[in-house]
């Protein structure tokens, strides 16, 4: 039995230091519009997200769409990089994916927060078997879930995702058997 996970990277949003209550902007909030019209086409059974705001804003059209409430799995938030502000973000980011047991001062190495979001997944597959699930998430953990299942995924996608984007990953069991992106501009 097949199960869909459809990651669904939230839409940008207004930047404050408030990371659980950072809305989506005017744009976020039209291209989420953009993603409840995709995943419409998509046979969703039930939505899941992050807790932060931006990610739920960006899936609730599905959720209303399919009549179903939002469910939140606090493991799809965002990795944490560093309990301080990083003086340079570019080169912070590249750190920990460079060397994937690094983190910087209370923050998660790309091998925590991996495990995190890979345990998430699991039990979501679990749970779920056979479900198609929209999963409002953050671009940072999305990648790391998704290089848990094929290496392909990396450093150099995560540059190159857009915000919002939308991958579809297809299980057998928890055995990854096709991704496809269903985001485009």
């Amino acid at each position: 039995m097949l199960t869909n996970l459809y990651f669904v990277r939230h839409a940008h949003s207004t930047y404050t230091p408030d990371e659980l209550n950072r809305p989506l902007s005017e744009k976020g909030l039209e291209d989420a519009e953009r993603v409840t019209m995709l995943l419409s086409q998509e046979k969703i059974d039930l939505v899941l997200s992050s807790p932060y705001k931006r990610a739920i804003q960006t899936v609730e059209g599905t959720s209303s769409l399919i009549d179903s409430e939002i469910i939140q799995v606090d493991d799809f938030r965002e990795r944490l990089l560093s309990i301080e502000p990083v003086p340079d973000f570019s080169a912070a980011i590249q750190k920990v994916w460079e060397d994937e047991t690094f983190a910087w001062s209370g923050g998660e190495s790309n091998q925590e927060a991996q495990s995190r979001g890979v345990q998430a997944t699991l039990k979501v597959l679990e749970a779920y078997s056979g479900k198609n699930m929209a999963i409002g998430t953050h671009g940072n953990i999305m990648v790391l879930i998704m290089k848990h299942f094929d290496a392909q995924y990396d450093f150099k996608f995560w540059q190159e995702l857009d915000m919002p984007d939308i991958y579809r990953m297809t299980f057998e069991g928890t055995e990854l058997v096709g991704v496809k992106r269903i985001w485009s501009r």
